[in-house]
Order: structure tokens, then C-alpha cells, then sequence
């Protein structure tokens, strides 16, 4: 692993409470600079819960001092002696019973934060079906006076990576669409009805037919 499990969140935490330079942060999360000024700025990462990098075994606070102490120096990720997991590359996610009750959470966080995001895409994330996902947006679920929108990797339902990607994927979804209508719009101010473009025509005839001889 080259760069820390839940690389936003792990951002966020930096931004809050370290005094590392945005340089250093993009770089040790793989993030662009602009996201981490963006995350700086309350822009970007809304509602993100924060992930101590420290109590997570993935940096040592020595590291982060010696960073801090040095604006050119770049943060190591802690090596660990334990083995790491083998992704599962195909099958349907599964959710641990312990964290089933969260789902509906989950799914009222997402359709707050990131209303572009599709069922078929929350249902990946999150593990749920369609009919869940429905109850919990017109507010028909059973425990929906209980329901509080919390992030799906907080939860550790998601990933940050599945979550960025999935989010990802919506926004160039969203531009093809916005770009295609943009294009339909422009072609049908072009390109005018038949009758209309005609009208013209039938009236300059008669005007010539009144001409006298």
C-alpha cells in the first residue's frame, strides 16, 4: 500500500490539525492540490469525518513533526509487518450484520451530499436495494424518525476511493448530459420548421402577384 487507506478523509484530519503544507498533503494522499485547498477551504470533502492518520498505524507523529519542521520534506507512510488484504475483484459487496443497521444512514447522507449519484450506484456503495434507498428519500422508511445522515466510510461501508469514484462518474455522466442538451438547444434554433422557414416565401409571391404590370 502506498498511500493511506482512506486517503480524503485522512486529508481532512491533516488540513485540521497539522500545520503541513497543501504540497505535502496532496502528495502523501495522492490528491490534487486544488482538492486539499478546497478541503482547507470547507469546499470540498463536506461532511467528511476526519481520519487520524496517527491511531490509524499509517503515520508516527515524529513524521508529522519532521514534516512540519520542513516544507520541502515528504511524509512516508508506516510500513506495516502485517500482510496486506486481497481485494475482492468480482461478487456482490457484503455487509456485516453489526453494520446493516447503518445502511439507511448511509443512504440518507448520500442523497443529501450527492444528489448526482444514481440508485444503482448508492446500492453498490452501500450495499442496499433500490426499495430502501426510495423509502429513505420520500421518507416512507420504518425508522425514519431515527434516521441520521452519516458518511458511508466513516461507516466503513465504503471505501473513500469507491465513494470518489462513484462520485467521479456522476459528475462526467452529468457534463455528457448538460453538454448533449446544450447541443440539441443550439441545433433546434438552427434548423427552423418547415412552415416557418416557407412563410416567407409565400409572402413575398403574393406581393408580387399584386405588383401592377
Amino acid at each position: 500500500m502506498t498511500r493511506p487507506l482512506m486517503p480524503k478523509a485522512t486529508a481532512v484530519w491533516l488540513v485540521d490539525n497539522t500545520s503541513l503544507s497543501f504540497e505535502q498533503i496532496a502528495e502523501f494522499c495522492e490528491l490534487h492540490l486544488l482538492e486539499v485547498a478546497g478541503i482547507a477551504d470547507g469546499e470540498v470533502a463536506i461532511g467528511v469525518k476526519g481520519l487520524d492518520p496517527v491511531t490509524a498505524s499509517q503515520l508516527t507523529r515524529e513524521e508529522i513533526a519532521r514534516c512540519e519542521a520542513d516544507p520541502a520534506a515528504r511524509l512516508h507512510l508506516r510500513t506495516s509487518s502485517h500482510p496486506e488484504a486481497t481485494k475482492r475483484s468480482k461478487g456482490a459487496r457484503y455487509t456485516p450484520v453489526s453494520r446493516r443497521q447503518d445502511r439507511p444512514d448511509a443512504i440518507a447522507w448520500l442523497l443529501r451530499h450527492h444528489p448526482e449519484l444514481s440508485d444503482t450506484q448508492i446500492g453498490k456503495l452501500v450495499g442496499t436495494t433500490k426499495s430502501t434507498i426510495q423509502s429513505v428519500r420520500d421518507r416512507s422508511h420504518w425508522n425514519q424518525a431515527n434516521l441520521k445522515p452519516v458518511d458511508p466510510v466513516s461507516l466503513g461501508l465504503c471505501t473513500q476511493i469507491e465513494l470518489d469514484t462513484q462520485v467521479r462518474t456522476a459528475a462526467e455522466r452529468a457534463a455528457r448530459a448538460k453538454a448533449k442538451e446544450k447541443k440539441d438547444s443550439a441545433a433546434g434554433d438552427t434548423l427552423r420548421p418547415l412552415a416557418e422557414s416557407t412563410a416567407g416565401i409565400g409572402a413575398h409571391q403574393s406581393d408580387d402577384e399584386n405588383q401592377p404590370a
